[in-house]
């Protein structure tokens, strides 16, 4: 283990975690000045995201309803729920590749901890989440049968989800930035994976293959989130997948972290 992981290695590499994770002076403020600045000029500012978004979904769900044969009210829940849950999972994959060339200013002119660039960037996609969470808000007032305290539960699975955001955005990140060639590949993986996890489709309409979308873990990620806001339990398998996602990505970022921390500038 020793050989491994060098124990100075690892000791820099949670002193990284914790200094990122105690900034949050820093971080928050660059992701809100991202925000700002992305859209300076504009006058509904990041609710073009929401309102391009909910063209999207109003556009699909009747559509994909009628071609799925489903209940239209109940699917288009479904459908506007995971879409937007998607959306967070997808931008922290594809971003997290991109962090630290993204940093490049900030690395070659700041000494700061290198979490503080993923947590901007976890940050950043949290606003757009929660302007576009508003969609969310509105089909549940309109087609939920009633408040649930089981949507509560919802709130526990998005901190999975952004936590999980942490360790990918390192993990990638550095990835990406030693291997550029690997971005378009992540970004091909996400778009591939989208179709292969129930997003559009339901679990329950592969019958006896249902095992299909339960070996996939970014099923478990968005059931979490979603089935509570539909008023039911996520899968029993979930919750225990994504704490075992959680834990053994953390404990192997903490491991890259240890081994390359120090050669992040040289690469950028």
């Amino acid at each position: 283990m020793a050989e491994l992981v060098p124990r100075e290695g690892l000791r820099l590499a949670l002193k990284d975690l914790g200094e990122g994770l105690a900034s949050v002076h820093v971080w928050p403020v660059l992701g809100w000045q991202e925000i700002k600045q992305r859209y300076r000029r504009s006058v509904l500012g990041p609710f073009w995201l929401t309102l391009s978004m909910g063209v999207l979904v109003g556009a699909m769900g009747p559509l994909y309803g009628r071609l799925l044969s489903q209940d239209i009210p109940s699917y288009f829940l479904f459908l506007a729920i995971g879409i937007i849950v998607w959306q967070l999972i997808a931008a922290l994959i594809n971003e997290g590749g991109q962090v630290f060339i993204a940093a490049e200013p900030y690395v070659s002119q700041v000494r700061m901890p290198f979490t503080v660039h993923v947590l901007r960037m976890v940050w950043r996609n949290t606003i757009v989440f929660a302007h576009n969470f508003v969609i969310v808000a509105i089909v549940l007032a309109l087609l939920a049968p009633g408040w649930s305290w089981l949507f509560l539960l919802a709130l526990p699975g998005v901190l999975a989800v952004l936590a999980n955001g942490i360790w990918l955005g390192m993990f990638l990140g550095m990835l990406c930035l030693r291997f550029r060639d690997l971005l378009p590949l992540v970004s091909s993986v996400v778009q591939i994976a989208f179709f292969l996890t129930p997003v559009l489709w339901r679990k329950e309409m592969l019958g006896r293959h249902q095992w299909a979308a339960e070996i996939n873990p970014l099923y478990h990620f968005l059931e979490v989130v979603r089935a509570p806001l539909l008023g039911q339990l996520p899968s029993p398998a979930s919750w225990p997948v994504v704490i075992a996602v959680s834990v053994l990505g953390f404990t192997l970022t903490v491991i890259f972290l240890a081994r390359y921390r120090a050669r992040i500038p040289y690469w950028i």
